[in-house]
């Protein structure tokens, strides 16, 4: 997963549409809007150069927002913009993934996953580009208890005729064949808001079941661990402390799987726009 390999870019021009290999993994499409936003900055510096010696400082500081602002209706704005975006990260693609479990207290054994969420997030743009979702029937612990709905939101009718699990991870590997992830060349990893999901969760209940653990779950970014090397501070709250310390909005409902996921991404995307090279956890970091 982590060996480099020569990337393919998209190039657009105004004639054509052509893929670029780029061996030193740089966007084409990121030169191009850096040499517009540096035209538009030069710009900016020449106009306030042929002002300055007729204008006080405080007029040419309007100057310069009605400038900016000028720039900006011609699209000048998103160039500047890109100059600014995150580095690349390490993978094409990251897999957001959150499950939800059946549960009560005391707490129930085995524990079943419920619900079975995954965001495709595009490593360049740190846009969601595809989702996976299904809900999954429990075996051993058929009914739901009040706690688990409670907590979880997912109620007895969203469960009841659903797949089973051996049946939702022959489909999640459709979609990721479909989406491209099993080419050797895309490299892509899952990331999980904790260490429970891929280290406990999954192995434990397919091991319960007799199921073998595909090799694309064996590896993972702990987003707590990433949150922490990027902000200095553990969120023993996780979602929410971590929304918290970006200044973000919590998305959706707390504990729901899919919206987790969701709460995950954005803290990615935040994060990325910071700088921050996110780095498989479930190896030393």
């Amino acid at each position: 997963m982590d060996t480099s390999r020569d990337k393919k870019y998209v190039c657009v021009s105004n004639m054509s549409l052509s893929s670029v290999s780029d061996a030193s993994g740089c966007s084409m499409i990121a030169l191009l809007h850096t040499g517009a936003a540096k035209f538009s900055q030069n710009l900016l510096s020449r106009s306030r150069q042929a002002v300055s010696p007729i204008f006080p400082a405080g007029v040419l500081k309007g100057f310069s927002s009605i400038v900016s602002r000028k720039l900006a209706s011609h699209g000048f704005g998103a160039s500047m913009a890109a100059m600014s975006s995150f580095p690349p990260q390490r993978y094409h693609y990251f897999l957001v993934l959150d499950f939800e479990a059946t549960c009560d207290k005391p707490q129930i054994h085995p524990q079943e996953i419920i619900e079975f969420p995954i965001l495709k997030l595009n490593g360049r743009t740190m846009e969601i580009e595809s989702t996976f979702h299904m809900y999954v029937q429990p075996v051993v612990h058929p009914q739901l208890t009040p706690f688990c709905t409670e907590l979880t939101g997912i109620i007895q009718g969203m469960v009841d005729g659903q797949p089973s699990l051996q049946q939702v991870l022959e489909r999640v590997d459709e979609w990721m064949a479909k989406e491209g992830l099993l080419d050797p060349s895309v490299k892509s990893i899952f990331v999980t808001c904790g260490d429970w999901d891929l280290k406990v969760m999954l192995p434990g209940q397919c091991q319960y079941l007799g199921l073998p653990v595909a090799d694309y779950f064996k590896q993972w970014i702990n987003l707590k661990k990433a949150y922490s090397f990027a902000m200095g501070s553990w969120p023993k709250n996780g979602l929410l402390d971590m929304n918290k310390g970006l200044n973000l909005q919590h998305i959706g409902r707390p504990h729901s799987g899919i919206d987790d996921c969701k709460n995950i991404a954005n803290i990615m995307k935040t994060l990325a726009h910071r700088g921050f090279i996110f780095k498989q956890t479930s190896k030393p970091f």
